[in-house]
């Protein structure tokens, strides 16, 4: 055998495995790009939702001067979802758990102050209160569809760090798996009704 031959076939034996490895590798880093990518467009929405909250509160406080509590606890949750919000990595599985349950408790207290509107047919009929109601329910929409493509990025990333040979490569790199938004409690499964 030649000297060239033998050069060209050490060469193939060293740069296909390199090759594959990289492909692998950068397959990994363009599906991790894709869910934080899809997390982004989730916190989007979350901001949009968490910034009409106090002019929901503000138009409900005007008819609802006897529900004070529900409407600071509607506050209060809306801070503690924004500040989760603010802090969520979807790399971190205990912040993305602390953000489920901050959203979960947001819509627990605003599910509390829309059935509490029920008994004021004046905010009911207010135009301000119905436009806030439609960009929420817009917003809900959004927040769902982007919930549910961020879960489906994690599931491929998830799946292509567990399936042979890429999870070689992915614990080579140290590529851990992402956390899905999901649900903490079967109730917060209902929608959040923002009908007036």
């Amino acid at each position: 055998m030649s000297a060239l031959v033998i050069i060209l076939i050490v060469v193939a034996v060293i740069a296909v495995p390199v090759i594959f490895v990289i492909g692998v590798y950068n397959g990994l880093v363009k599906l991790r790009n894709r869910y934080k990518n899809a997390f982004a467009q989730i916190d989007v929405q979350l901001k949009r939702r968490h910034e009409l909250i106090p002019n929901l509160v503000e138009t409900a406080k005007a008819f609802m001067q006897h529900e004070r509590e529900t409407l600071e606890a509607v506050i209060q949750a809306r801070n503690a979802a924004t500040q989760a919000r603010e802090h969520a990595n979807p790399g971190d599985g205990a912040s993305m758990t602390q953000l489920a349950n901050a959203e979960a408790g947001l819509g627990g207290t605003l599910g509390r102050l829309f059935a509490l509107s029920e008994s004021y047919p004046e905010l009911r009929s207010n135009q301000n209160m119905l436009q806030l109601q439609e960009e929420l329910t817009s917003t809900e929409s959004k927040v769902a569809f982007s919930r549910q493509s961020y879960n489906d990025a994690v599931m491929h990333f998830n799946n292509k760090l567990e399936m042979f040979p890429s999870n070689i490569i992915a614990n080579m790199f140290n590529f851990v798996p992402a956390t899905m938004f999901e649900v903490s409690d079967e109730s917060e499964r209902d929608s959040v009704r923002v009908e007036f």
